[in-house]
Parts: structure tokens; C-alpha cells; sequence
């Protein structure tokens, strides 16, 4: 349940069962079993897989076989699903296992059935603004996460989303995170969803911050409230050039009656001037919480006009986002000696008036129907002075006063007759310091008059050095910055002639910076000193392997060969190639030749030259003319070099003679 609105009916499994797909039914990696697909996106498809070691069901994306021809996009996909898999986070859709299996190259991942936001809007139309909260605080709770580990998610939409049928809110699909220090080239490709981008990324494609993620969370706020984009176009272009130059607009213009908290709340998040901006999702988080806590249950709950659930005839369904289950589990009888048929009429039946007594014979003691009488008036008396007590005025309720300075708060609760008591300090991300972040009793407790209430007040964020591990080794590193309170970041390499393989060169920031506790810190590492890939392709592998090795390389031979030009035994190939550069003890793979490939060679004499050359290369031969001074002007092929029917290697040259 989400702000009173139920998803229990939808599932997150669109098959396309249009399109017979090559996968399905395949095992990957001899562990996962493919049985459907779920969705195709630009980098990937996604599959509902079950992995068959731990028999649970998963998500298994798999990257497009022509994105996994490039090595270097590879290499970065993995390295950075490794780095998403480390944010273990409730509100992040976990990572589990990533892999390659010949072309195809995997993540598993956790499977949510549910529905996307996307989803949601699309069958609701505007929420009301405690669903549209509830929503939100847990999606910038999971990229806050990401943001303090050193990420930015930068396609932040509805569409990755998720609400799962048990009412979690999960963020997928951070296949295009980066580094939050690292500028890519993209070409001039401007990644994510217009609808969603910051002025920012439109200006410089390539290059993000965590204001961007901030900016996207804006937009989805608004749609959440209004049902709409901010700015619509005819096309892309329109609605970028309206994210550089038009703000946009308060979600009150389309649903009068909006709180301005909500108004301000939008604004900020959407600011086009990023300095303007919370500086990542911890901080609108926190600015979230703020705006949401003076707001009533009427404003909470108040039904935008947008919202599309006047086409269902139950008033009862008129808030749920998506029509909730049939079957409502009942609550277990108080007493479970009574049938839950009896109990729960008791608990809910009025108080009956005891059965008429049989006529009485007239008693010949009178007095005790005056005692009778004296206790039922007493007792009706004391009733009467506990009811009086009660609602006398010796209790009142705690009043809120989270996020109010510390003396707003004391005034608040004075004029309200209670005392402050103990007052507790500690450190708070979300909360500006010197404002209350908890009461005990907590706000709307029932408390006696006089009594004292305890606050909580925050110290603002922990602000923490940070420590010098230059040297360290990677793991001894990591050890140094959570004692000190901070998170150990995204680990890149480097060559270094001067500090050993696997210690640490530098981090960002550099040793001395002050940073809120919990920052990621960003660790350079040492790959070792570098070394030059010399060339051995068509050397003998004995004497290459000695070449490479005395370089202080690591060698290993393929056990598959192919066809080549060079000689059969020798190295026709190498991995990584010439001029590459190492670290000292790095790998090298060397493919042998198994000779080159022999192809029949066509019969082209009597043919003209236009014929024979195309009919030769077309078998895979290079073709050299010979027409000496009687075929200068001839075009008939009268001879070639070798005849037709024998083999000769794939790309040799076959000489014709033209008459």
C-alpha cells in the first residue's frame, strides 16, 4: 500500500509473444533458464529467468549481441554492474551474478513483480499527494545511496519505477550510470529521456552530476501530481529547447487547491541554474520531509481533478491505484478459545440488556434493595467522575514540532502545558541543524498535562577528514576509510612506477578534504609498471612465449586455432595486440595457425576480365593480370596461373593471362 493506494493486481511481465525470440528456453552459463522475455531496450533485453542452482526466480538483462562486439564497452558494462551491485540498498533492484556466455554477455538481477510507475500514471491519471510521497521519498532514498557511493543514475522516468505487488518501491535499470567525476564522450548523443533531462545534459552531453538525478526527480514529482509533463512538444527538439529556457511551471496552476509546500518543493528540484538545486537526492529527501509535515489529512489525501479513478463504479476503490485483491486476510480472534464468528461479533456488537429476570416473590427484607440501590447510584457516580476526570483537561496531545528550531519548539510545547525534557544531539543528513528530528512521546501522543516531552535535535552532518592510504594496500584502504567513518567509493587503475600492483595511488578527494561521514571516497589503484606488447604474431610459440615472458608478461596459448596467412604452427594471432600496454605479470593469449584456409579455384578461362576477377575474389583470391603485348587491348581470359579444380589458399593471388 502506498498512501492508501493498493498494487496487487499488476505485474511488471509483458511478454512479447509476437516475436520468437532465440533465448527463450535456452539455459545461459549452465545455470540460468530463460523462460520469457520481459522487455528490449537500447543496450539490452530483458528476461524472467530461474536460476537452477538456488531455484529462485530472476531477471536476467542481457546485453545486445552488436554492444558486445565492442571490448571496451564491455569492459566498462561490467565494471560498472560491479560497482551497482555494491549498493545494497532496500530501494535499489539488487545486482546479483553478471557473466558471459559466448556472445552473450549478462547481469542477473532481482525480479520484481509489480507494475512501473509508468504504469500507474497511465491508468490513474494524477495521484493524490500522500501517494505521490510515499512514492517519491523511497526513490530518493535508493539514489541517495548511489549518489553518496559515487554514482548518478541519469535516466531517471516513471519507467524505472518499481512498485512491487507487496507496495516496495524499487529503482532499476542503472545501465547508464557513471562515476560521478568521469566526463564520457558521447558523441553528441544526448543520453536518457527528454522529458526528464536537465538543461544541463543538454548543453554538455556526457557530463553529469548528481543535480541531474535531482532535476529528473522534479519532473516525476510534477507528472505525479498533475497527470503531465511540464513541457510537451511535437518534437524532441521542442521539448529540449523548453528545458533550457522555460522553468517549469507550479503544479498548483493545474490542480488548484496544491499546497504551495508542493509548489516550492517542485521548484526547487527543478531549478534550471543546477547551483540552485539540492546538491544530490539526501538533500531533497530531506527538503521533502520538510514540506510534507505541516501538510493535513486533507491536503494529504485531496483527489486531483486529473485523476481517471471516477471511471470505477466502487467509491471504496476510488483511491487505489490499481484494484486491490479480492481476498482480505482477516484479522486472528483476540481470544483464541472463541470461535472467530463469536469474537468478532463481540467485539463489534453493542452492549445487550440482560434478559428479564422471572417475577420475584416480594422479599421480606426491604433493606437490601436499598443497598442495591445506594451501590448502582455510586457507581454511576463514579463513572461519571472518571469520564469527568478524563476529559477534564488533565491530558493533552503531544503537538508536532519536527523540523522547528529547538526553542520554536520548547515555545510550542510550553503553550501546549508540557515541560521539555532531556534534549539529545546527533548527526543528521536530512535535517538542518538545530531543528528537531524526534519527540518522545512522539507527535499526537496522548500525555499527561505538565509531564515533559524528550527531543532529539540534529547536529547538522558529520563532517569527517579524510585519512591518507596512499600505499595501502586495496582491502587495508577500505578498512581505513570506514573507521574514519567514510564509504569506500568506485576503484579505477592506474600504472605506477613507483607504488607496488594492488596499492592505492590517490583518492578524490585527496587526503585532508573534509566530507559529510558516509561520503564515498573515489580510490585510484596501482596496476604496476607499465610494459609494451611487443608483436609476436607468425613467430614460433616456443620463442615468442620466451619474448613476452623475459617483457614480464604471462602467456597463454588458446586451445582453438584458426585458418591464416601465416604459417601453420605459428602465432597467427595475439590478445591484447602489439603496442598495447600492461602491467608487469598480465596475461597474454596467443592463437595459432592451423594454416591457411584452401578453396577450389573457379574455372575462368574464356571468360571476360570483368567476369573472371569478380568470379575470383568472390571465392576469396586476389586477382593479378597479365596481358604482355598481344592482350593490351584484349578482354578474353585465356590462361590463369592455377587450374581450375585444384585448391589454393584463401586470399593468394591467381595471375590470368588476357588475349
Amino acid at each position: 500500500m502506498i498512501g492508501g493506494l493498493s498494487v496487487t493486481a499488476r505485474t511488471l511481465t509483458c511478454v512479447d509473444t509476437t516475436l520468437q525470440d532465440p533465448l527463450v528456453g535456452q539455459v545461459l552459463d549452465g545455470r540460468y533458464r530463460v523462460e520469457a522475455r520481459i522487455a528490449v531496450g537500447g543496450m539490452a533485453t530483458v528476461y524472467r529467468a530461474v536460476d537452477t542452482r538456488l531455484d529462485r526466480v530472476l531477471a536476467l538483462k542481457v546485453m545486445h549481441p552488436a554492444l558486445a562486439a565492442d571490448a571496451a564497452f564491455v569492459e566498462r558494462f561490467i565494471r560498472e554492474a560491479k560497482s551497482v551491485a555494491r549498493l545494497a540498498h532496500p530501494n535499489v533492484v539488487q545486482v546479483f551474478d553478471q557473466g558471459a556466455d559466448g556472445s552473450y554477455v549478462y547481469l542477473a538481477m532481482e525480479y520484481i513483480a509489480g507494475c512501473t510507475l509508468r504504469d500507474v500514471l497511465r491508468d490513474r491519471g494524477a495521484l493524490q499527494p500522500r501517494a505521490a510521497l510515499d512514492i517519491l521519498e523511497p526513490v530518493l532514498a535508493a539514489l541517495g545511496a548511489a549518489h553518496r557511493a559515487g554514482f548518478v543514475h541519469r535516466d531517471m522516468k516513471p519507467e524505472n519505477v518499481l512498485i512491487g505487488d507487496d507496495g516496495r518501491v524499487k529503482v532499476a535499470d542503472f545501465g547508464l550510470v557513471r562515476s560521478v567525476d568521469t566526463v564520457t564522450s558521447t558523441t553528441g548523443a544526448v543520453l536518457g529521456t527528454v522529458s526528464y533531462l536537465a538543461p544541463e545534459q543538454i548543453d554538455q552531453p556526457g557530463a553529469a552530476d548528481p543535480r541531474v538525478d535531482v532535476y529528473a526527480c522534479g519532473v516525476v514529482l510534477y507528472e505525479m501530481l498533475t497527470g503531465d509533463k511540464p513541457h510537451e512538444g511535437d518534437s524532441p527538439a521542442i521539448v529540449l529547447y523548453k528545458h533550457l529556457h522555460e522553468d517549469v511551471p507550479a503544479p498548483s496552476a493545474l490542480v488548484p487547491g496544491l499546497p504551495f509546500e508542493l509548489d516550492e518543493l517542485v521548484a526547487s528540484a527543478t531549478a534550471r541554474t543546477p547551483g540552485v538545486r539540492p546538491h544530490d537526492a539526501v538533500a531533497l529527501l530531506g527538503q521533502v520531509r520538510e514540506a510534507r509535515a505541516p501538510l493535513t489529512e486533507e491536503q494529504l489525501d485531496a483527489l486531483p481533478p486529473q485523476a481517471l479513478s471516477g471511471e470505477h463504479d466502487n467509491a471504496e476503490d476510488r483511491t487505489s491505484v490499481i484494484p486491490r485483491s479480492l481476498t482480505v486476510p482477516r484479522p486472528l480472534p483476540v481470544n483464541e478459545d472463541e470461535p472467530a464468528d463469536d469474537a468478532a461479533l463481540h467485539r463489534t456488537s453493542r452492549f445487550q440488556s440482560p434478559p428479564p429476570l422471572p417475577p420475584r416473590r416480594r422479599s421480606v427484607r426491604p433493606g437490601r434493595g436499598v443497598i442495591a440501590l445506594v451501590t448502582v447510584v455510586l457507581l454511576v457516580l463514579g463513572v461519571g467522575a472518571g469520564v469527568w476526570y478524563i476529559n477534564s483537561g488533565q491530558f493533552t496531545k503531544v503537538p508536532s514540532v519536527l523540523t522547528q528550531k529547538e526553542a520554536e519548539a520548547r515555545k510550542r510545547l510550553e503553550a501546549a502545558g508540557l515541560e521539555v525534557g532531556k534534549v539529545r544531539h546527533t548527526y543528521s543528513d536530512t535535517a538542518g541543524r538545530g531543528t528537531v528530528t524526534e519527540t518522545d512521546p512522539g507527535p499526537g501522543a496522548r500525555i499527561r498535562k505538565n509531564d515533559s516531552v524528550a527531543l532529539t535535535v540534529s547536529d547538522g552532518p558529520e563532517i569527517v577528514k579524510v585519512p591518507n592510504v596512499q600505499g595501502a594496500a586495496l582491502k587495508k584502504a577500505e578498512e581505513l576509510l570506514k573507521k574514519d567513518g567514510l564509504e569506500p567509493g568506485l576503484v579505477t587503475e592506474e600504472f605506477s612506477d613507483e607504488i607496488a600492483r594492488g596499492a592505492v595511488i590517490s583518492t578524490d578527494p585527496e587526503a585532508g578534504a573534509q566530507r559529510r561521514a558516509g561520503t564515498a571516497i573515489s580510490l585510484v589503484v596501482s596496476k604496476g609498471s607499465p610494459v609494451d606488447v611487443p608483436d609476436v604474431t607468425g613467430d614460433d610459440p616456443d620463442d615468442a612465449k620466451a619474448e613476452l615472458e623475459e617483457a614480464g608478461l604471462t602467456v597463454k596459448v588458446a586451445a582453438e586455432q584458426v585458418n591464416s596467412e601465416v604459417d601453420k604452427g605459428k602465432v597467427a594471432a595475439q590478445t591484447p595486440k602489439a603496442d598495447s600496454r600492461l602491467a608487469v605479470g598480465d596475461t597474454v593469449t596467443l592463437t595459432l595457425s592451423k594454416g591457411p584456409e584452401m578453396v577450389e579455384v573457379p574455372d575462368v578461362v574464356g571468360s571476360s576480365v570483368d567476369d573472371a576477377k569478380s568470379l575470383l575474389e568472390q571465392s576469396g583470391f586476389k586477382v593479378d593480370e597479365d596481358r604482355g603485348l598481344l592482350g593490351l587491348f584484349g578482354d578474353t581470359v585465356k590462361k590463369q596461373s592455377v587450374q581450375a579444380g585444384k585448391s589454393a589458399p584463401k586470399g593468394s593471388t591467381i595471375t590470368i593471362t588476357i588475349r
